[in-house]
């Protein structure tokens, strides 16, 4: 694993680097501002620019897969491998980009950088149950919609670890504290529920988690997500019934959250972390009211 420094925060987005007899696999790039973080750290492995042959996407989002494009020109055997909804945004990334764009706004080119295309040639459209060989191992890919409706986890079968990008929340440090990222614009809970109850069948051994790091306490991780993911829908629905501005919304969520992650945390809480890995509480606070939109349409204030 590679701690990407994004923003030179520390734990808030992991590479995982797999070696193999077919070269090295890289699970999700994060964003162009931290290739050199990247880059240093493949180099601290001994990994050089052309023995990198895989990069692996859990999802297209710029935290996740948006130095894809700038990678694949460095590492000139790589291929990217990507949920087919995925796909056609990393060989155009106009609307990829257009769409972060409403969320960041003048922030982008601080936040990720230069969004480069994929050459089509070399995106692998991976579908549900597809392998990608890693040599003396594979890693099976599983639609996991819920967060994003281009979202892949990946079992490794020899280790039983789960890939679970943003499908299995935000957690620093090992924390008992689950974060739902739930942005703009196709987060849907029924969905999510079943990608989780999906991922726990697996009964995996660890989660590997974009955000940050392993953990081992799947069972407890998996119902601390959904019990928060789902309290927040009851609790800002019914702020939303009664009038309140999801501006307002997202500040009162932000005080009652860092409060109870320094109740479990204590001292060393990584407010930074939680807070740059979420992109932001209104953010949060948006993607509840676009779901609730089309699902729930008298909560979502409009």
């Amino acid at each position: 694993m590679i701690d990407l420094g994004f923003q030179g925060v520390p734990q808030v987005i992991a590479a995982y680097v797999f070696r193999g007899s077919d070269g090295v696999t890289i699970v999700d790039t994060g964003p162009s501002t931290t290739i050199p973080n990247l880059l240093a750290g493949l180099a601290e492995l001994g990994v050089s620019d052309d023995a990198v042959h895989q990069l692996v996407l859990t999802h297209i989002h710029l935290d996740h897969g948006g130095a894809a494009g700038s990678l694949l020109q460095r590492f000139p055997r790589a291929r990217v491998f990507v949920h087919p909804v995925g796909a056609p945004h990393l060989v155009d990334p106009s609307r990829l980009w257009a769409s972060a764009a409403r969320i960041y706004g003048d922030r982008m080119e601080q936040l990720w950088g230069e969004v480069r295309p994929c050459p089509k040639d070399r995106v692998v459209v991976l579908e549900d149950g597809e392998t990608i060989s890693l040599g003396d191992r594979q890693l099976l890919a599983l639609a996991t919609p819920g967060h994003a409706s281009h979202h892949h986890a990946y079992l490794d079968t020899a280790t039983g670890y789960v890939f679970a990008g943003d499908v299995a929340g935000i957690r620093i440090g090992g924390l008992p504290f689950v974060f739902p990222p739930t942005p703009p614009p196709d987060i849907d809970l029924g969905l999510w529920r079943r990608s989780i109850e999906r991922l726990r069948a697996l009964r995996p051994t660890r989660l590997c988690l974009g955000h940050f790091g392993t953990v081992h306490d799947c069972d407890w991780h998996f119902d601390d997500l959904l019990a928060r993911l789902f309290l927040w829908a009851g609790w800002i629905g019914a702020q939303l019934e009664l009038g309140a501005d999801p501006a307002v919304i997202a500040e009162r969520l932000q005080a009652l959250t860092d409060e109870e992650l320094r109740l479990v945390s204590g001292e060393s809480t990584p407010l930074p972390a939680y807070h740059w890995a979420s992109g932001s509480y209104r953010m949060t606070v948006d993607g509840y009211v676009r779901y609730f939109r089309s699902h729930r349409p008298f909560a979502s204030g409009l």
